[in-house]
């Protein structure tokens, strides 16, 4: 079991970054596939990065971050990080940190992959 918490989301203009962060607890011991997701209301949650602690490598992004966004971890403190730099009006919406058990890798970035998810924090970004 882990639980997840997600912070450091806000409001910044198009252009702006922000840095998102998920703290891990609980079974921290095993190595899991963690991921971010956003939503947005009306739409289906979809993947925007996924990395597969054990290596520390980012295994997925999605086009539409590809060259802005960066997924990274910190194994000291059990955090998760988004960093979202060249921010647009378009990726506004609600991020989720997510989390599945894996001991050989094969991590996915469909929702359905992932059993532990935190509670979201929201992300606009004004025109």
């Amino acid at each position: 079991q882990v639980h997840l918490v997600e912070s450091g989301g806000g409001s910044v203009q198009t252009g702006g970054s922000l840095r998102l962060s998920c703290v891990v607890s609980g079974d921290t011991y095993n190595t899991y596939c963690m991921a971010w997701f956003r939503q947005t209301t009306g739409k289906e949650r979809e993947a925007v990065a996924v990395v597969y602690t054990r290596t520390s490598s980012a295994t997925y992004y999605a086009e539409f971050v590809k060259g802005r966004f960066t997924i990274s971890q910190n194994n000291a403190e059990n955090t998760l990080y988004l960093q979202m730099n060249s921010l647009k009006p378009e990726d506004t919406a609600v991020y989720y940190c997510a989390a599945e058990f894996s001991s050989g890798g094969g991590c996915r970035h469909s929702m359905v992959q992932y059993s532990y998810w935190g509670q979201g924090t929201q992300v606009t970004v004004s025109a």
